[in-house]
């Protein structure tokens, strides 16, 4: 059965519910919970975005993620009880759109998200691990699907983990190095770009700009996830360029952190093992010579 949507909400969700600074970010709009691990969330997308903006007439698809980053923390603070101070950590992380059901409309989107929590882990009385699964529809159309595994983490322990690393004011970015022209990564501004080239065509050094307002809406002590994704997404668009269209999926596994103060080398290589109209590319961000991250991107190009 199809799950009935509830009245539109006329205001977004408290922005630190969502982990946000900025209200203007904020993408959820309401959240009702049918059992204690089954919940629908909604949500409204703009017609366009100042970072997540619309291209070839679809939404973006790293739009849905950023939705989809929103209702970890939103369901954690309301439904599993981790307090606010504790930091929530991506492990693994897949999602996939209907390119056909992303198109910019002459409204406002408005989303409705089926979820299920499993494998929920407690300790001491809160939520400290669990996957949700995500089942997004638009006007009662599949628009796209997502599971999310991730970690809660109170502030003495993720101290422990971090050590001083975890002191936000503790470490300079990377100097930004010139970007790559935005055309080669499916970008259409210079201060988007978050690639540089390096003496290989597979190869690129990340860009860390603590300053972009959307990648870093408040302080971090890492490099934060939705700006690794960015990354190999505009890695993907890169190496396929000129067939890279959109980014309709990507499968992702969190391997450490990223941190600030470190070059971190994007690398990406297409794969011939792909579904039918899809170009696949599997990327990996490095640092120190580790593994930090490894995703395959989907692009679509055609629908």
């Amino acid at each position: 059965m199809v799950p009935t949507a509830p009245a539109l909400a006329t205001a977004t969700v408290p922005r630190q519910y969502v982990h946000k600074a900025s209200h203007a970010e904020v993408l959820l709009t309401g959240r009702h919970s049918r059992s204690s691990d089954a919940h629908m969330v909604t949500a409204q997308w703009p017609r366009t975005h100042s970072f997540y903006a619309p291209t070839h007439g679809l939404h973006d698809p790293l739009l849905f993620a950023e939705t989809v980053r929103q209702v970890i923390p939103l369901l954690s603070h309301t439904c599993y009880d981790v307090p606010f101070g504790h930091h929530l950590i991506w492990d693994n992380f897949r999602y996939e759109v209907v390119p056909g059901a992303m198109a910019v409309g002459g409204t406002p989107a408005e989303l409705l998200m089926d979820i299920q929590g499993v494998d929920v882990v407690r300790r001491r009385g809160c939520m400290s691990a669990m996957t949700l699964n995500v089942a997004t529809r638009r006007e009662g159309v599949v628009l796209g699907t997502a599971v999310a595994r991730f970690t809660a983490h109170a502030p003495a322990v993720y101290r422990r983990l971090r050590g001083a690393r975890a002191d936000m004011g503790a470490a300079d970015a990377v100097p930004l190095s010139e970007p790559v022209p935005p055309a080669q990564v499916g970008r259409d501004r210079t201060g988007d770009v978050v690639l540089s080239a390096t003496d290989r065509e597979d190869q690129w050094l990340l860009r860390v700009d603590t300053g972009h307002p959307i990648l870093f809406d408040h302080p971090v002590d890492h490099v934060p996830g939705m700006l690794l994704l960015e990354a190999a997404r505009q890695a993907a668009n890169a190496i396929a360029h000129p067939s890279a269209v959109l980014a309709a999926g990507m499968s992702t596994k969190f391997h450490r952190y990223v941190e600030l103060d470190a070059p971190c080398f994007i690398e990406a290589r297409v794969s011939l093992d792909c579904v039918p109209d899809r170009v696949c590319v599997h990327v990996a961000a490095r640092q120190h010579g580790e593994v930090c991250l490894s995703t395959t991107v989907q692009l679509a190009t055609e629908w």
